[in-house]
């Protein structure tokens, strides 16, 4: 009976806080965002102020949802973002949340984010105050992301395209491999535990796990991309091997036992 009565307190925890969130979304594009617009000449300032805004309201989301006992989350090893501009961060990718728990730490974050999200009323004016990259074909999307990267900017991305489907071995995509060796930008790794899994692919919000979630999100080394391009006879194999490298970094582990923690 403790059980239940643990788990609806929890659904319904899920269901203000998200209702809330897409308030919030509604919020800052009706009123802060045109705000920066109306006082802000320079778009790299209001693109910043936007991220700041953007970042602050994610930490108040998740420290709403750990107060109302809906999940609980550790982040080890934010400082090392302070040193990553003109870099890609690269994470697996097990919940919705994952962005939300990277974003709200990044001092800067310049997501690539699907285009159907450019027409959602709720988040349409959030991704374009942000200066978020639209996932458009490769040869428009590179050179948007090696301009954002050359301004210093840090370039999210889940190397998976989608979330991982539990129990089923990760399958990168080339698309953060070639950003990286095209731009010539160095990776910082990211690692997501998740248990138990919740808010997957598979799984709308409002089924809710047996037990509250707990996500450890551990920021890990910096890989040089250098060593990738080195006796590449090609960009395509040097993504090729960077794949293949991330493929087994980015494998979960729920020890963390794969990381090397500096």
């Amino acid at each position: 009976m403790r059980g239940r009565v643990n788990r609806l307190g929890r659904l319904v925890g899920t269901a203000i806080s998200f209702a809330l969130f897409g308030l919030g979304a509604l919020g800052l594009s009706l009123v802060w965002f045109p705000l920066l617009w109306l006082f802000g000449r320079d778009s790299g300032v209001r693109q910043r102020r936007a991220q700041a805004a953007i970042r602050c309201c994610f930490r108040l989301f998740l420290r709403l949802m750990s107060a109302l006992g809906v999940m609980s989350y550790r982040i080890d090893g934010a400082e090392r973002l302070q040193q990553d501009d003109g870099c890609l961060l690269v994470a697996n990718h097990p919940s919705l949340l994952d962005y939300v728990l990277l974003a709200s730490v990044l001092p800067r974050c310049d997501c690539i984010v699907k285009q159907a999200l450019w027409r959602n009323p709720f988040v349409a004016g959030v991704v374009r105050a942000a200066g978020y990259l639209p996932n458009v074909a490769p040869g428009r999307l590179l050179p948007l992301c090696e301009q954002q990267l050359a301004a210093g900017g840090t370039l999210l991305i889940f190397p998976e395209g989608t979330r991982t489907t539990p129990g089923q071995p990760m399958q990168l995509q080339r698309g953060a491999a070639n950003i990286a060796v095209r731009c010539q930008a160095d990776l910082r790794l990211a690692h997501i535990i998740c248990q138990p899994t919740t808010l997957t692919k598979q799984e709308s919000w409002y089924h809710i796990p047996p037990r509250k979630p707990h996500f450890h999100v551990i920021i890990s080394e910096k890989v040089a991309v250098d060593p990738f391009l080195a006796d590449a006879p090609t960009p395509a194999v040097a993504a090729r091997r960077l794949t293949d490298f991330l493929t087994n970094a980015l494998m979960p582990n729920e020890q963390g036992l794969a990381w090397e923690r500096q």
